[in-house]
């Protein structure tokens, strides 16, 4: 009775332990940011975020980033007390229960899905654009089947060792920073000499007010902002391989969203007074490539630096997004929530290896279908994450909050980091979310253009995926109830049991 009442099943499963202490603080807040993919995100949706908010654009990006910090507080707290690599899924199972903790997992593991072959489709369209491979770049074919066996090498570094993909991380991340804030600084040098090939305009302090666009463009803006800085919680789900786990994961996700914030608002800044808003707005369409035009009419010889930035970017994210996907259903299968081959721990590797190839195998099957049925239903599938990414971060706030309420009138510091940032953070993405819903059922507003079901496509995936994950649960639950045995609980009551559980491992580990 007492282990349903700390919120563990009657019966827990077996725990397989991944490699303790692989990498450090430094490792993760790399891994975090690469995550994100900042170079082709910017690339991404720059056009767009100008076409919605015009020169307000870093101010959008800016507010954008107030819901990310609140809810990597969210992450950090929670994490102090519950160093398990599925995240959400089992924060939200101990604070809400299986339910709830369950569909958020399934979340988190279908956007790595959704994004990963896309990711590789851009690492390597760019990678060819960079050795000046035009024709290579735009074959169909020949793409499709590089982004297969880039993500097939992700996926087989990611599988041979954690310590080997935070020391490719760190050099591809470096690599894209640098080379962003290059660009900005060649942009915002031609914008003050007059040498912009583009026309454009002297950068304003009135740019970093998100409202001056109409409260339309704010509330468009932010849904991209939130795909650009999703991601950053990848360095928490490497929370059991990292060292000083109850905290430095938890610092690694909070940082990453304040470098990312710093060098998002500083491109958008030189992008935006480099090419002036009408030429970002009527090529808002390009998505990826407008960073190519960008960069080979300002940077001439040079812009093959900032191609290789996008490429970089986009093969790091590759490699990074599986992270997530893989170590929540390692997490998952350790609770009986899903089938026990995910749980899998290699032997050698001490990676989760089953789950890390099934997540790749799902995503290249699902990027190869997709792809060859419409390429723009490619990008709306990518659209369709916004809905996924607010709801799994929305639920992690709330959690935070429900979990720890009972500490949250010890302390004015716990009162707004644990309980009211979390829960405005949750409030804005959820209002995001409704946002969204609306905006997406509107066929116009889909880059098809047209309808499915009388939908917009990025809200039929988007709902088609949910639903996938209530039947997949239903199913799971008449199979094996033993997981929906779990139970909420509160931080007071799981402290104990989690000090026992480390002990007893420790003790395992030693034997």
């Amino acid at each position: 009775m007492s282990e349903r009442i700390a919120g563990r099943s009657a019966a827990p499963a077996p725990r397989s332990e991944l490699k303790a202490g692989a990498i450090g603080f430094w490792d993760a807040l790399i891994i975090g940011l690469a995550a994100t993919s900042p170079a082709y995100t910017i690339a991404a949706i720059i056009g767009g975020l100008v076409l919605f908010s015009g020169v307000h654009a870093p101010g959008v990006m800016i507010a954008s980033f107030i819901p990310m910090l609140l809810i990597a507080s969210a992450f950090y707290y929670l994490n102090t007390v519950d160093q398990d690599s599925g995240t959400t899924f089992s924060w939200v199972t101990r604070a809400m229960g299986p339910w709830f903790g369950w569909i958020g997992g399934w979340a988190i593991t279908m956007t790595g899905v959704l994004i990963i072959g896309s990711l590789a489709e851009v690492g390597v369209r760019y990678s060819l654009l960079t050795f000046g491979l035009e024709d290579a770049a735009y074959d169909p074919v020949l793409v499709r089947v590089l982004a297969v066996l880039l993500i097939l090498l992700m996926t087989a570094i990611c599988v041979w060792g954690t310590e080997i993909s935070a020391r490719l991380q760190n050099v591809l991340i470096v690599f894209q920073i640098v080379s962003l804030l290059a660009f900005a600084v060649v942009a915002l040098v031609q914008v003050y000499s007059g040498t912009s090939p583009f026309e454009s305009i002297e950068p304003s302090w009135e740019w970093l007010n998100p409202f001056g666009g109409g409260w339309a463009g704010v509330t468009a803006g932010l849904l991209l902002g939130v795909f650009a800085y999703w991601g950053w919680e990848s360095a928490v789900n490497l929370t059991e391989e990292t060292t000083d786990s109850s905290r430095a994961p938890g610092l690694a996700a909070v940082w990453s969203t304040v470098v990312l914030v710093v060098t998002y608002v500083s491109v958008t800044i030189a992008v935006v007074a480099l090419a002036g808003t009408t030429f970002l707005a009527d090529n808002a369409g390009e998505e990826d490539a407008i960073f190519q035009i960008l960069a080979s009419e300002s940077m001439g010889p040079w812009a093959w630096i900032v191609m290789l930035s996008v490429a970089t970017s986009a093969i790091a994210s590759t490699q990074t997004t599986i992270i997530p996907a893989s170590r929540t259903a390692l997490s998952m299968a350790r609770r009986r929530a899903l089938p026990a081959m995910f749980g899998r721990v290699h032997p050698r590797f001490r990676t989760p290896d089953t789950a890390t190839w099934w997540v790749a195998g799902i995503a290249i099957v699902y990027y190869l279908v997709l792809g060859v049925l419409s390429e723009t239903a490619l990008w709306d599938s990518l659209t369709a994450l916004g809905l996924l990414i607010a709801f799994y971060y929305a639920l992690t706030g709330i959690a935070c909050a429900v979990y720890f309420r009972r500490r949250l009138t010890s302390s004015v510091k716990d009162f707004l980091l644990i309980g009211l940032g979390p829960v405005v953070g949750a409030a804005m993405l959820l209002w995001l979310l409704v946002a969204a819903i609306i905006d997406y059922g509107n066929p116009e507003n889909s880059y098809s253009e047209t309808a499915w079901f009388g939908l917009g496509p990025p809200l039929v995936i988007g709902v088609a995926i949910f639903l996938a994950g209530i039947v997949t649960m239903v199913v799971w639950y008449f199979r094996d109830r033993r997981f929906w045995e779990e139970r909420p609980s509160t931080a007071e009551i799981d402290l104990p049991l989690l000090a026992a559980e480390r002990e007893r491992r420790t003790k395992e580990d030693a034997s």
